[in-house]
């Protein structure tokens, strides 16, 4: 797994961080590790401890789903984008198949988008710059 914490962030280049996590089940654990140590220094306003769930359901998602015969990683990135906290899942999958699911009660699965249309203020899907799938989502007044 690599990490970075961009420690000067501008209007130019809003990136706070950014992590790139093997597909493998261990990885959500260290989204949520991670992301919390290195967003802290930033101070955000909103909930990390949501912010932390939505990222585990998001990275959950794409080692399921982002399937690729090569050699692959996810990437998460948090940047800020006036005073709200965007968060972006990047893996390499099909954009087409992420959708917004209304699970019954007895249904096991199937709640991450859920969970985070019901908790996010927004978010998106769709193509990622870097190839393959973007799932984002932002919280606002992250910032003053």
């Amino acid at each position: 797994m690599a990490f970075v914490m961009d420690r000067d962030p501008c209007d130019a280049s809003p990136r706070l961080g950014w992590m790139a996590l093997d597909p493998a089940p261990e990885s959500v654990s260290q989204a949520r590790r991670w992301f919390r140590k290195l967003i802290a220094p930033y101070e955000p306003a909103c909930s990390v401890d949501d912010c932390v769930l939505l990222i585990s359901e998001l990275v959950t998602n794409a080692v399921l789903y982002g399937r690729l015969d090569d050699e692959w990683v996810v990437r998460v990135e948090w940047l800020r984008k006036g005073s709200s906290l965007r968060v972006e899942v990047h893996n390499p999958g099909f954009p087409a198949s992420v959708r917004l699911r209304r699970p019954d009660a007895d249904d096991a699965h199937g709640r991450g988008l859920f969970l985070v249309d019901s908790i996010a203020n927004s978010w998106h899907s769709g193509p990622s710059r870097l190839g393959g799938t973007l799932v984002s989502f932002e919280m606002a007044d992250a910032w003053p």
